[in-house]
């Protein structure tokens, strides 16, 4: 068959960039758009994993918009717990991103000691921070102790805000060196003849960061957050080891909340498997996460665009 306009080579150098795209594509029809579709189908049943299947409709959308509160503050704690998160661990790793930005031992050592944590297993680190922050003679309780900082042991779960607070510093010390490593793959590919001209130009190191740093960082930038962004959201197991949602469910994010009604784990406001249900709150979160997501990437264009 002759197409008109592609010579021979062009067709053989497109089918094999077909070819060499198919593996991808069809991986992602079978472990992502597959399982988006069962989900979606899922949600209109009432289903346990055992009994017989039943048609609900729109009835499980219904308890989640107009009965299950738990779910919406598990939603606002997840929310509160990225603002917190993203705001400590970018500013953290673009600052060690830049002081260890040069070629040296002590640099490199330094770099490897900042990205360890995040080759840690969520459970392993999990149980690291569960023990420091343990509630009796737990390290955190000992130094702050010492310092003369309380007066008798705290309980770091006994309250919302603590829990969540926990929650976050844990997710930081595991994510910071990877951001940290992602800004520092950016700032060496600055060219280095920008900040020459610039000290010319008689302009300072802020100078510097603010007009060359910071607008070179953008396009990494807006990959770290919104990876941080989705991280945060998505995050399940490090709640159900550290602190299972810790008082009363009260600390519970959105994941974790939803994962209990799949797998009956724990409490959870649930006493038996709910797939059904359990897949209705997947996919209002996931329209949530992708509405979010769609409009920090026109924000972020938009400003790209300004400032261009």
């Amino acid at each position: 068959m002759n197409y008109p306009g592609l010579s021979k080579s062009r067709l053989n150098q497109t089918g094999a960039s077909y070819l060499m795209l198919a593996p991808m594509l069809i991986g992602f029809l079978l472990f992502s758009f597959y399982p988006i579709l069962w989900l979606v189908r899922w949600s209109f049943f009432y289903y346990n994993g055992y009994s017989s299947i039943k048609f609900v409709g729109l009835a499980n959308y219904i308890r989640v918009f107009t009965e299950d509160s738990r779910y919406w503050m598990a939603l606002w704690n997840t929310l509160l717990l990225t603002v917190f998160k993203l705001s400590i661990e970018i500013p953290l790793a673009l600052i060690l991103a830049i002081a260890l930005n040069k070629k040296s031992r002590l640099s490199g050592g330094l770099r490897l000691v900042f990205f360890m944590p995040s080759v840690i297993s969520v459970a392993i680190a999990g149980i690291i921070f569960s023990i420091l922050f343990s509630s009796y003679k737990g390290v955190i309780n000992e130094a702050l102790l010492k310092l003369g900082l309380i007066d008798t042991y705290v309980d770091w779960f006994e309250t919302r805000w603590r829990a969540l607070m926990v929650t976050g510093i844990t997710s930081i010390w595991r994510n910071v060196g990877m951001n940290m490593i992602y800004f520092l793959m950016g700032l060496q590919s600055i060219p280095a003849s920008l900040y020459e001209c610039a000290s010319l130009d008689g302009a300072g190191r802020f100078q510097q960061f603010k007009h060359i740093t910071l607008p070179m960082l953008a396009p990494v930038m807006q990959v770290v957050v919104l990876l941080g962004f989705m991280g945060t959201m998505k995050m399940t197991d490090l709640v159900l080891v550290l602190s299972k949602g810790a008082p009363a469910g009260k600390s519970e994010v959105v994941m974790s909340y939803i994962f209990k009604y799949f797998f009956s784990y724990g409490g959870g406001g649930s006493t038996a498997k709910q797939i059904g249900y359990a897949s209705s709150m997947s996919t209002v979160t996931g329209i949530i996460l992708a509405v979010l997501a769609y409009f920090y990437l026109k924000s972020s264009r938009n400003s790209g665009a300004r400032q261009s």
